[in-house]
């Protein structure tokens, strides 16, 4: 038997009385969850930037290996269909809805039914995600031929063999996304946000030795083991995490009594955000249709430019989004509005303020950032050239997605469930009509594609965001406004930095030699950061007064 709850929190024990070994935790004052909140937020941020740059790296290597065409197509397609089904049922919908109801559960019914309520849950999801795998495998032709109808040939039938080894990866990240969630209800943070470290470190070393072992030449043959590896990958982002919550006590005991009104609260949860917390997948996957039909290469190069994107998009908007959700569902479940309210706010304005700023740098900086991170191997110049012209459409909506991070959890804890769903179904067929006329219409190729995904996601937050304003009949707009003009007058700064740079020292980035280019690269970034760093201090941005001070306080601590 596993000793009694720790109370973990980010690997290091929370003083005494904050969870009690047993009964309903304690809340914690509204003050002091604020503050446990910032310090969560700031370790997620670095373990969510260790599996983002990991992710890189993984497709770096891939795309050095296997280059940006043909190959990486047909990869790229199988596994996204799987991993869209993450995305809605896993990481999306099931662990949004789970963790808030578990919270919920924990604070009211202490910890014996919260944990009785994980047992339920996890054996529903081994059956009905085992089902849908099963499922999928067998469908995998025709999700294919839906998903990307414009490969044929060889290209297809690569396509459907890879998805059908890779989609038992829905099975496990599942599972792993449902120990992520007690993990989080339980304020530990930090592990379940390296979890996704081990996934890339094992698909990448797995899928290369693999792949190798495959075909000596890395030819089409060898692309069946970055495939493997992904299950190896998927496999061990679960381990790592199994023994954290057996730390808090949790073993797995199959439950098939599925009319707990827990199951049931959670069920009517997921339903609506389906759709609603994954718009931006559900996008994506719309626009894989499209690209598909482009040709060998826009499907791996929107991919390319996306990663770069998610890259400031994990570390702060997942962050802040992953954290704020059982603090808000804690709030909201003690009726505690005015702090509610004062920490939505201040999330969506940390949101800005760390987004802003990286938006202005992709889109200033993309090729030389791109030929930096991937012109190796196979990879040259044109298809540097090409995923650098997305990359900066996607970047005009990256405060967008960072902020909808903290909004759509908002209303998720306010059982406002309805609205984001609404919304999502609004933004999808906005995104279907977008595609088709800046891709089509204009002629804008995969550059259309991203543009549109960056207009729904910045459209869909403006619309949340008054409908929440609505209902809290509140939302410090006008701290909002502040900060919004002051980021602006900084970030005007950063980009007359990043374009001299640009001009006279990364101007012929396509051949510069790399040790030369990333030197370039380094210095302005370095001197980009420093400019907008000394300029939002003149303008007076309060949040960037108080993370400074945070990060002091830290430091003399550690001193």
């Amino acid at each position: 038997m596993a000793g009694p709850p720790c109370g973990c929190y980010l690997g290091a024990r929370m003083p005494p009385g904050d969870i009690p070994a047993t009964g309903a935790p304690t809340p914690l004052p509204d003050s002091r969850a604020e503050k446990l909140n910032t310090k969560a937020a700031g370790i997620v941020g670095l373990a969510v930037l260790c599996s983002r740059v990991l992710g890189l790296a993984r497709e770096q290597i891939f795309a050095a290996i296997f280059g940006g065409g043909r190959l990486m197509d047909a990869f790229t397609i199988a596994f996204r269909i799987p991993n869209l089904l993450r995305d809605l049922f896993a990481e999306g919908a099931l662990s949004t809805a789970f963790v808030t109801t578990f919270s919920k559960t924990t604070a009211v019914q202490g910890d014996a039914a919260a944990w009785r309520l994980a047992d339920k849950v996890a054996t529903l999801a081994i059956i009905v995600l085992s089902a849908i795998t099963i499922a999928g495998i067998i469908s995998a032709p025709w999700l294919v031929s839906v998903l990307a109808p414009g490969f044929d040939g060889d290209k297809a039938a690569l396509t459907v063999t890879l998805t059908r080894v890779m989609y038992p990866f829905i099975l496990l990240v599942s599972l792993a996304a449902l120990v992520m969630g007690m993990l989080n209800a339980k304020n530990v943070f930090g592990v379940p946000a390296m979890a996704s470290s081990f996934f890339n470190l094992g698909s990448i070393v797995a899928g290369v030795l693999l792949g190798w072992w495959l075909d000596h030449d890395f030819g089409t043959r060898s692309i069946l083991g970055l495939a493997i590896g992904t299950l190896i990958g998927g496999g061990l982002q679960l381990a790592v995490q199994l023994p954290s919550v057996r730390r808090l006590g949790y073993v797995f005991h199959p439950d098939f009594q599925w009319r707990d009104p827990g199951v049931k609260a959670i069920l009517r949860l997921m339903g609506p955000s389906v759709v609603a917390a994954s718009t931006t997948q559900v996008n994506v996957l719309v626009n894989s249709v499209f690209a598909s039909q482009l040709g060998d290469g826009p499907t791996f190069w929107l991919t390319v430019a996306f990663r770069l994107m998610q890259l400031p998009l994990g570390i702060f908007g997942v962050a802040l989004g992953t954290v704020a959700l059982p603090l808000l569902a804690r709030m909201a479940a003690n009726g505690n509005m005015v702090s509610f309210r004062s920490e939505l706010a201040r999330g969506m304005r940390l949101a800005f303020l760390m987004t802003i700023p990286a938006s202005v740098g992709l889109i200033m900086l993309a090729e030389p950032i791109i030929s930096v991170l991937y012109q190796h191997g196979k990879f040259g110049a044109h298809e540097t050239a090409e995923s650098a012209g997305a990359l900066r459409f996607y970047a005009i909506g990256l405060c967008g997605y960072a902020a909808l991070k903290v909004l759509v959890n908002a209303f998720y804890a306010l059982d406002q469930r309805k609205t984001p769903m609404v919304v999502s179904f609004i933004a999808v067929g906005l995104n279907l009509v977008l595609n088709w006329f800046f891709t089509l219409h204009l002629g804008w190729g995969h550059r259309g594609l991203a543009f549109s995904t960056a207009c729904i996601a910045t459209t869909n937050f403006l619309i949340l965001y008054f409908l929440m304003r609505r209902h809290l009949g509140y939302l410090e707009s006008s701290a909002m406004l502040r900060l919004l003009s002051r980021l602006a007058a900084a970030s005007a700064v950063l980009a007359l930095i990043c374009w001299a740079g640009a001009h006279f020292l990364l101007a012929d980035w396509a051949t510069q030699p790399f040790w030369t280019k990333l030197g370039a690269l380094t210095l302005v970034i370095a001197t980009g950061v420093v400019a907008f760093f000394l300029s939002a201090t003149a303008l007076g941005i309060t949040e960037l007064r108080e993370i400074t001070h945070a990060m002091k306080r830290r430091l003399r601590r550690r001193g």
